[in-house]
């Protein structure tokens, strides 16, 4: 997990690339100047070495790749550029999607130099992708919580797994996947324990699990149960590493 001076040292390069990059004299440059800046942000920032880890004009089934990162002999990331002038849409993101998808790779970087988006790859029938964060470094709002993300496609955090553990955490916490373990028997016999505590009745586990499958299935209007109000102690605080968390899209792309 990435440290609080690791992350601080990202974002005082965050701003040093804003202060030289995204200029307003800069806002209308073509696509092939704009890489200039994205081999900055993926070496300068990311910390990938040019050429070794870099790849430039990859080829995928005759076709080329803006880049592609590999590090010993993994690929990582697609990463497909579009001109600094242009907004990137749907449409370019359907291009990467097509090359990940030939070559195997799990990750998308798409940007213009300025605005930065990450997608995950999953190989269903069909492809689909997971928006994961998207932000305009040329906000300096924004550059503190882009520093919290991009930490974890930096080629050190790559190195130590730490966006594949991410992924794991962050497939097992969504809604799906996890209302699945509501379903178990253990939890199904709490339930019924629980019940028979509180009224005093027996339920049937074939009633419970209907319950079960009606609140996971149905939208309740509910209060999230008020913690038990603790009697204040005075204690010295002492500052705790925070965890890096990120928020990924509510929708999935199907391509």
């Amino acid at each position: 997990m990435a440290t609080p001076n690791q992350i601080s040292q990202l974002y005082t390069k965050l701003k040093a690339y804003k202060k030289r990059y995204l200029r307003k004299q800069y806002a209308d440059l073509d696509e092939s100047a704009t890489r200039l800046m994205v081999n900055s942000f993926l070496i300068d920032i990311l910390g990938y070495t040019e050429l070794e880890e870099v790849k430039t004009e990859f080829r995928i089934r005759g076709e080329y790749a803006d880049y592609v990162i590999q590090l010993e002999r993994k690929k990582h990331f697609v990463v497909e550029v579009k001109a600094i002038q242009l907004d990137l849409t749907e449409k370019h993101l359907r291009q990467s999607v097509n090359y990940a998808a030939n070559e195997g790779i799990d990750w998308i970087i798409l940007t213009n130099a300025k605005q930065v988006e990450l997608y995950k790859v999953l190989f269903n029938k069909p492809i689909e992708v997971k928006k994961i964060f998207s932000f305009d470094l040329s906000n300096e709002k924004d550059l503190k919580k882009a520093a919290e993300s991009l930490i974890l496609i930096c080629k050190k955090s790559v190195e130590k797994k730490e966006l594949e553990h991410f992924w794991k955490r962050f497939q097992a916490m969504e809604p799906g996947p996890l209302s699945k373990n509501l379903y178990n028997i253990d939890i199904i016999r709490f339930l019924k324990k629980t019940l028979k505590k509180k009224t005093g009745l027996t339920f049937s586990e074939d009633d419970i699990l209907d319950s079960v499958h009606q609140i996971i299935t149905t939208k309740i209007e509910s209060r999230k149960p008020k913690m038990p109000i603790e009697p204040k102690i005075k204690q010295v605080v002492v500052k705790k590493q925070p965890e890096i968390t990120l928020k990924a899209a509510q929708n999935t792309i199907v391509i």
